[in-house]
């Protein structure tokens, strides 16, 4: 805490500085807009281009645009869409007014000789970072945000990535990177480990409405996403764009009792620069959907086990509040951003059973809050020109209770379960008193400090050099709350990391060749503090343990884009990284069925990618545009949840995993390929399929006998290795009212079998899955209120994930959006 409040006095300091040095610097304004057609009828992804690409952008879902820091003087703004003649038109930005919005409005004519003579020269930010070089593709949620899609559907939808959760909504998740996964992927919420803001606000919950765009890396990451990954990030980025005052409210209700509502509130004043951002969201579901799978077993008094059995999901509640809000300002001459914040949530959730579905759970359940303190600081030409800072920084405190006290079994019929003891009908009781091992009342408390600074310096045009640096800290207290002898001697532990890392990026050959390299070191340290009774000749006393350790480790990379062709780019990629586990891979999270391995080992990896984006090509009223990457990774010492020998299980029955820890896998090695291809026509059909297939086997080829590894070229269980995602919309204009916009969807997703556990016994298959998804949204002409219809998993089809779980089946879910602009 002491940190953040030191550099908010820097920043201060700094401001008076920054005033003093652009006190002759020229007034920036703001250019907004609208761009339709004849009829009225909002253009979105229209293209705004300033002084020939000086300044570049597009529309959004309502035709509107905003474009900051327009300079003083005249320009020229050129609004162009495909299968309409471009307008040009000028405007002159005045230096005498303080603060000044510029209107300039477009109304484009539809014609058929612009399809061939349409350039669209200004780069997306998504365009921008997709042909950087880097490994990676960006999902844009203008469209999901209208409808009844979580952040991690959205993401399973994406080329080469496959969410795995243990259940249904609010349940256990874990992303997997075309074979990546734990904590060699690092899971962002706008450059920040998003562990940092705990279990009540993660991707189960943070509404889409909330989200900008989704950039999903796979190897080597940005410099401003530096740390301890291998496999590649998933980063959120939420909205920011405060140009334009209004509210957006959303409210959806649909299957197993679901219920999910959202606001997000965006205000600035124009004249002082101060905004102020601000969201929250409520969920609720019982979860309480079917199984019929093989999953799902009954057993009667007679000891006789009924498999598959058809049940109803109890003790699956989950429900979670959270809200974040931001003030600060933007636009100003001593920052283009600085903000401090605060994130806050909480959840309950139930726990419904183990790592599988083997035994049902009864009273086993978490509660989880989190207090986060946020700051956030960017300024390009900071103290002097091409030079630039950005510090993002947050000060966590988290706590997670679990409770499971109750000492009968139960069966999944949701009643007790029965023997014969004495010739009698009796109620079973577990052995150790709790529904998983003994009778458990416990309570962690975690610290977070997390701070993440880049200082970057544009040495001449195109070359580029930066400076940054991670520090993150993880403090953690356990306390077991029902022995009250040792309560007062809390287990605790530190986890601390400092990443120091230097990157080059590069434009030459006529800004043809991007080149990006990266070196970096980590130094981690960890420490234990633990208490236990020893009795010596009948007397308790106390025993206290102390275990420290720290390892440090260099990592580099480098990444190429090569510009072929217009529309053409050859992307590679090549890394040397290290991972060191987590504090739940360390020392277990005992809500999520994770024990504790101390002895885990960093890993390190040796990844490569090869692989080309052709951009939108256009033809006549038809958009393509293809992704196509080829990946080689190699692991040592790989850190993954520890999936059971078949030979050590004799049958299925036997197979009752409950728990689960994190191990080192020693060798193994991952290839691959990935593609995406996307199809439009007359920007009304937008349709995409991707497919991403792997191979990732064990490569240890002796164990510690020196003797064949048994293993050696097998398949790593647990983890799916083919999917398949296809994406069919359509909009309908004008269909019932004037105005109006139908948009209707189709999604379709397929996962190839894969077994469960090491040896691929026949028991341990996991079937190959289809399901099918519709969807419609409507946009009433006020363009303020959408409504939308989401049937997921239409034909009920039996679908699985992490260990097996049964996923929900058909789900009805009906969302209304409502969105005031201009209330200031």
């Amino acid at each position: 805490m002491k940190k953040i409040l030191l550099f908010i006095l820097f920043v201060n300091c700094v401001a008076i500085a920054q005033r003093n040095h652009h006190k002759h610097h020229g007034k920036h304004q703001i250019l907004v807009g609208t761009i339709a057609n004849n009829n009225g009828e909002p253009l979105m992804g229209a293209t705004i281009l300033v002084d020939d690409n000086k300044y570049a952008t597009v529309a959004n879902d309502k035709g509107e645009y905003f474009i900051h820091d327009i300079s003083e003087g005249k320009h020229i703004v050129q609004a162009s869409y495909l299968g309409f003649s471009p307008e040009k038109k000028e405007i002159f930005v005045s230096k005498d007014i303080r603060s000044q919005k510029i209107n300039c409005h477009f109304s484009l004519k539809e014609s058929s000789e612009s399809l061939q003579k349409v350039n669209l020269v200004g780069k997306t930010k998504k365009t921008k970072i997709e042909t950087e070089g880097f490994a990676v593709n960006v999902i844009e949620t203008k469209e999901a945000s209208l409808r009844n899609l979580t952040t991690n559907e959205l993401l399973d939808r994406s080329v080469g990535v496959r969410i795995r959760q243990n259940g249904g909504l609010g349940s256990s998740v874990e992303y997997n990177l075309n074979g990546m996964s734990g904590s060699a992927v690092g899971i962002f919420l706008d450059g920040l480990e998003i562990s940092t803001y705990g279990q009540s606000f993660n991707l189960n919950n943070i509404p889409t409405s909330m989200i900008e765009r989704i950039e999903v890396y796979k190897g080597v990451l940005p410099s401003h996403l530096t740390g301890d990954y291998a496999g590649g990030a998933i980063n959120v980025v939420l909205k920011k764009d405060v140009s334009q005052n209004s509210i957006n409210l959303a409210s959806s209700y649909g299957s197993f009792n679901t219920s999910q509502s959202d606001i997000g509130v965006m205000l600035r004043d124009k004249n002082t620069g101060l905004a102020f951002r601000g969201s929250a969201f409520y969920t609720y579901t019982d979860n309480s959907y079917e199984t019929w799978g093989e999953s799902t077993t009954y057993v009667n008094y007679l000891g006789q086990i009924i498999k598959p059995y058809r049940a109803k999901r109890f003790n699956n509640t989950y429900k979670a509040l959270g809200g974040r809000f931001e003030v600060g300002f933007t636009d100003k001459k001593w920052a283009d951003q600085f903000f401090i914040g605060y994130n806050g949530s909480s959840n309950y959730r139930e726990i419904p059973h183990g790592v599988t579905m083997a035994v049902p759970y009864v009273g086993r359940f978490s509660e989880a809050e989190a207090h986060v303190l946020l700051l956030n600081y960017s300024k390009n030409d900071f103290l002097t020109k091409n030079l630039s800072l950005k510090v993002n920084a947050a000060r966590s405190y988290r706590s997670t209770y679990l409770q499971d006290t109750i000492g009968i079994a139960y069966n999944w019929d949701g009643k007790p379960r029965e023997i014969i003891q004495e010739g009698e009908r009796v109620i079973l009781e577990t052995l150790n008193g709790g529904q998983q091992g003994e009778k458990t009342i416990t309570n962690t408390d975690r610290k977070i400090t997390n701070m993440r600074s880049n200082l970057g310096y544009m040495i001449t045009d195109g070359h580029r050099v930066s400076l940054n640096h991670k520090f993150e800290a993880t403090d953690r207290n356990n306390e077991d709350l029902l022995n009250s002898t040792i309560t007062e001697y809390a287990t605790t532990s530190t986890i601390s990391q400092n990443i120091v890392s230097v990157n080059y990026e590069a434009e030459t050959f006529n800004k043809k060749l991007l080149t990006n390299l990266l070196g970096k070191h980590t130094y981690n340290h960890t420490s234990k503090t633990e208490y236990g009774i020893e009795t010596t000749d009948g007397i308790n006393s106390i025993e206290k343990t102390d275990t420290t350790s720290s390892n440090s480790n260099f990592g580099y990379g480098a990444t190429l884009s090569y510009n072929v062709i217009p529309n053409l780019y050859v992307i590679t990629s090549t890394e040397k990284a290290y991972v060191s586990p987590t504090d739940n891979q360390l020392y277990g999270a005992p809500e999520q069925n994770i024990l504790e391995n101390t002895q885990l080992k960093p890993e390190y990896n040796i990844n490569y990618n090869l692989g080309f984006r052709l951009k939108t090509l256009q033809f006549n009223k038809h958009k393509i545009s293809v992704y196509a990457n080829l990946f080689w990774r190699n692991g040592h010492d790989k850190i993954k949840q520890e999936a059971v020998d078949a030979s050590l299980i004799e049958e299925e029955t036997e197979a009752d995993i409950e728990v689960t820890r994190y191990v080192n896998l020693g060798e193994t090695q991952a290839k691959g390929y990935e593609a995406e291809i996307t199809y439009i026509y007359n920007n009304r059909l937008n349709t995409s399929f991707n497919f991403s297939k792997f191979n990732n086997v064990f490569k240890q080829e002796f164990d510690e006998n020196g003797n064949p590894h048994s293993l050696y070229n097998f398949q790593v269980p647990n983890e799916p290795f083919f999917t398949i995602n296809a994406n069919i919309q359509y909009r309908f204009n004008n269909l019932f009212q004037k105005k109006s916009i139908l948009n209707t969807y189709y999604t379709m997703g397929y996962v190839g079998e894969y077994y469960t556990v090491w040896g691929q016994p026949d028991w341990s298959k996991t079937p190959s899955q289809l399901s099918h998804d519709i969807g419609l949204s409507y946009r009433f002409p006020s363009k303020k209120l959408v409504a939308s219809l989401d049937v997921k998993n239409i034909f009920n089809a039996e679908l699985y994930d992490n260990f097996r779980i049964q996923k929900p089946g058909r789900g009805i879910y009906f969302k209304l959006n409502y969105t005031i602009n201009k209330i200031l």
